[in-house]
């Protein structure tokens, strides 16, 4: 095949630059500390209250968020399924595009007395942002050629990066010249869902529709995408190499994402960083994940993706050890720089590597469903576990624990590499 025109592939990587603000503003920084803030000791001393048991702030942050993850990979298959029988992904990636907008924009009217609201508006919000992008990875393999899929990857998460960046600025000049700062974390979380909506039009408007002649009829459409999923899986039990790449990439990934996730958690919570040092925290982060993400790109094709991948999760196990120890100011924003490297080509690098992994197949969505499942699921058991050692330890020991996911990605990342020179030897 051959990758499409540089028209639909600027418009499909425009919904990174769109959706990655979700990531950035509400998932690592306004949103932490805001509900740091509001949700903290001086308002609530005991600990927060829900469905009858009290919690650790973040420790509850983190099981909601879970919940949410766990609704997606549960939901996916089911969307996948109908996706293909309608033979639009487009419209169904546009659905939870607008879920997750709105939801973001509600986030508006959070406050302490509204802590159940500002929850399900941040879980619902991730359900948005992950259930459009099931439907966003499947084009990949659709529009790009296997030898350009590595740029054409890295190119999405750099403009997302770039994207998110010039939100964070705008959220940041609000919080530095309004006199009231809890009306400008308001106003970014409102202004988030505008951003998220309006440039995704982009992205609908450049991304094609299935032809009539690809789409897929299903007497149980809503039970089929099980079906398919386990077609999906008895094919990769059938391909060494790809079973041992997302075995791996099951494991490193509960690690990946749920840092992600809590890493300004832990800047608020031990290191009492105010917010202006955490949103100048989180921009860098994403400035160097831009190089991260082409630089690791740039590294693949003369090494391999495999091996660019070892090294990236050893060094994701150094962050880990070395978050643990960090006491200063200056540790937090070295780590976060390292975090920040990893961060943008590890998420690049593995979806690109699974697309040339994957067989010859016009059944994308299912494909990149399983994917997607497997990465939930593995976010799901990295916060839950998480959430649970915060709850009976400290947030320093729950960063600790997540060496253990990444030792085990690491050691089936070798045996990858292992099988696939083996095959590359009797071929």
């Amino acid at each position: 095949m051959q990758t499409a025109s540089k028209k639909v592939i600027n418009g499909w990587a425009m919904y990174d630059w769109a959706n990655s603000v979700y990531n950035l503003v509400i998932t690592t920084t306004f949103f932490p500390a805001y509900y740091a803030a509001v949700t903290g000791l001086v308002n609530f001393p005991e600990g927060l209250t829900f469905l009858g048991r009290r919690f650790v702030n973040t420790e509850l942050k983190d099981y909601v968020l879970a919940f949410g993850f766990l609704v997606i990979a549960i939901l996916s298959p089911i969307l996948s399924s109908v996706a293909d029988y309608k033979g639009n992904k487009k419209n169904f990636m546009r659905f939870f595009c607008y879920v997750g907008a709105i939801s973001c924009s509600m986030m508006f009217f959070f406050d302490k007395d509204h802590i159940v609201l500002g929850l399900m508006c941040f879980m619902m919000a991730g359900i948005g942002f992950y259930g459009s992008q099931v439907f966003y990875n499947s084009y990949l393999p659709e529009i790009a050629a296997e030898k350009d899929r590595d740029s054409v990857s890295a190119r999405g998460y750099s403009l997302g990066y770039i994207g998110s960046v010039l939100m964070q600025l705008v959220g940041f000049g609000l919080v530095m010249f309004m006199t009231d700062k809890t009306m400008a974390l308001k106003l970014t979380f409102l202004l988030v869902g505008i951003w998220w909506v309006s440039f995704a039009q982009i992205t609908f408007n450049a991304l094609p529709i299935s032809p009539k002649s690809e789409r897929k009829a299903k007497k149980h459409v809503l039970i089929n995408g099980f079906h398919e999923l386990k077609i999906v899986w008895d094919q990769v039990m059938n391909m060494p190499v790809l079973k041992r790449f997302l075995t791996a990439f099951f494991f490193y990934s509960m690690g990946v994402q749920t840092v992600m996730l809590v890493a300004i958690d832990f800047g608020i919570k031990e290191l009492k960083l105010p917010d202006q040092k955490l949103i100048i925290t989180a921009v860098i982060i994403q400035l160097v994940a831009i190089a991260g993400a082409v630089g690791m790109s740039k590294l693949s094709a003369k090494f391999g993706n495999i091996k660019v991948l070892i090294l990236t999760v050893l060094l994701w196990i150094g962050v880990c050890i070395a978050g643990y120890f960090i006491t200063t100011e200056t540790h937090f924003y070295i780590i976060a720089a390292l975090v920040g490297l990893v961060m943008g080509g590890i998420q690049s690098l593995s979806r690109s590597t699974y697309s040339k992994l994957m067989p010859e197949t016009k059944d994308t969505a299912s494909f990149f469903s399983f994917y997607d499942v497997t990465e939930k699921l593995a976010i799901v058991i990295g916060l839950f576990t998480f959430g649970f050692i915060e709850g009976i330890s400290t947030i320093r020991t729950s960063i600790l624990s997540l060496v253990i996911f990444f030792i085990i990605g690491f050691l089936l990342l070798v045996l990858t590499s292992v099988k696939q020179k083996a095959l590359r030897q009797t071929l």
